[in-house]
C-alpha cells in the first residue's frame, strides 16, 4: 500500500464535512455519534444526537437514566439494541472506570455495544491513537486503492480488508486520517459513478488505474428475503389499549408495542402495516376487539390511552399502528 495519509488529510482540511460530533473531541460526544450512525445514515443522525447530547450531557447523566426513558429518546432511529448497550456501557464506565473513559482500543472494547470498528473510532478521534478502522464507506476506498478484488463478506474477507487498514493508519493524526476516509468514501469514492478525477488519492488507486472501480469492492452475496404474516390485536376498554412490552431476544426488545396473534381472525380490520427487519418483510394486519374488562396491569403490559401511547418507547410498527387508532 503506498502512503495516502498527507493527500488525504490535506484534502479533508479543504472539504471535509462540518459535523456536530466532530466539533470536539470529548470521548463521550465521539462515542455516541459512532454508536449512533451504525447502519445509520449522517443526515438522519443530526438531530438525534443533538437532542440526544441535551439530554445527557455526560456519561453520568446517562448511567444515571432509566432505561426507558434512553429508548423513548433513541425511538425512530432504530437498531434499539444499540441504545440499550449505550446505557449498559455508561454504567460501566461509571461503576469500573470512575466515569472516565478507557483510552485503549483493547479497554474500550470489553465494553457493551463496542467492536472493532466503534473501539478504533473512539481511540483515533478522541485519544489520537493509531488505530485502524473499516466501516462500509473506508472499506470502499481501502479496497479500491490497493486493487483488493476478492470478496469483503466473512472472516476472510474482513480479515484482509483490516489489514489494508492497518497497513496505512498513520503514526500521528489517526482521527484525522480516519474521519477523511470516511469522507472520502462517502463524497467522492462512492459505490457508483465514483468521481474519481475529485480524488486526491487517484494516482495511487489501482482500481482506477486499471479501469475497475465498477468492480471493486466486489459485492457481498445477498441474503433471501423471508415474508411474513402477522396479525396485531388493538384491544379496547373504554379509552384505554392494551400494550405490551416486547420481551429478550425480540426484535425491539424492550420497547411497547400491540400484542401479535399469528392465528387471530376475530375483530375489526383496521388496516395493515407493512415494515421490513434484517432480511424479513412483514405484513401485519391490525384487528380491533373490546375486552369485558381490563385485566391488572404488570411490568410488561399496560392499558394506556392514546396520549398515554405518545410517552411510551414504542416499536416502529406499533406507533403505526397507534396511528390507525380512533377516538374509543
Amino acid at each position: 500500500m503506498p502512503n495516502i495519509s498527507g493527500p488525504l488529510v490535506r484534502w479533508f482540511a479543504r472539504v471535509g464535512r462540518d459535523l456536530p460530533w466532530r466539533r470536539s473531541r470529548d470521548p463521550y460526544g465521539v462515542w455516541l455519534s459512532e454508536i449512533m450512525l451504525q447502519q445509520t445514515q449522517v443526515e438522519r443522525v443530526k438531530d438525534y444526537y443533538t437532542r440526544f447530547l441535551a439530554t445527557f450531557p455526560d456519561v453520568h447523566t446517562l448511567a444515571a437514566a432509566r432505561e426507558e426513558r434512553v429508548l423513548k429518546l433513541w425511538e425512530g432511529l432504530g437498531y434499539y439494541r444499540r441504545a440499550r448497550q449505550l446505557h449498559a456501557a455508561a454504567k460501566r464506565i461509571v461503576a469500573d472506570h470512575g466515569g472516565v473513559f478507557p483510552r485503549t482500543a483493547a479497554e474500550l472494547r470489553s465494553l457493551p455495544g463496542i467492536g472493532r470498528y466503534t473501539a478504533g473510532a473512539i481511540a483515533s478521534i478522541a485519544f489520537d491513537a493509531p488505530e485502524p478502522i473499516v466501516e462500509a464507506n473506508s472499506r470502499r476506498v481501502l479496497a479500491r486503492v490497493a486493487g483488493h478484488d476478492r470478496p469483503l463478506d466473512g472472516p476472510r474477507g474482513e480479515a484482509a480488508i483490516w489489514e489494508i487498514a492497518a497497513a496505512v493508519v498513520p503514526r500521528r493524526a489517526a482521527g484525522r486520517f480516519n474521519q477523511a476516509l470516511m469522507d472520502l468514501g462517502a463524497l467522492v469514492c462512492t459505490p457508483t459513478r465514483p468521481l474519481c478525477t475529485a480524488c486526491p488519492l487517484a494516482t495511487r488507486c489501482v482500481a482506477w488505474r486499471t479501469r475497475r472501480t465498477d468492480a471493486i469492492p466486489v459485492p457481498a452475496s445477498r441474503r433471501e428475503t423471508k415474508r411474513v404474516r402477522e396479525t396485531a390485536l388493538v384491544i379496547r376498554h373504554g379509552d384505554h389499549v392494551l400494550v405490551e412490552r416486547r420481551k429478550p431476544g425480540e426484535w425491539w426488545e424492550g420497547l411497547w408495542d400491540f400484542p401479535r396473534d399469528a392465528a387471530a381472525a376475530r375483530g375489526r380490520k383496521l388496516g395493515a402495516v407493512r415494515y421490513t427487519v434484517t432480511h424479513h418483510a412483514i405484513e401485519c394486519i391490525v384487528r380491533e376487539r373490546a375486552a369485558a374488562r381490563r385485566a391488572r396491569p404488570t411490568k410488561d403490559r399496560r392499558w394506556v390511552t392514546a396520549a398515554g401511547l405518545a410517552t411510551l418507547a414504542m416499536t416502529a410498527p406499533g406507533r403505526r399502528i397507534a396511528a390507525l387508532l380512533k377516538p374509543g
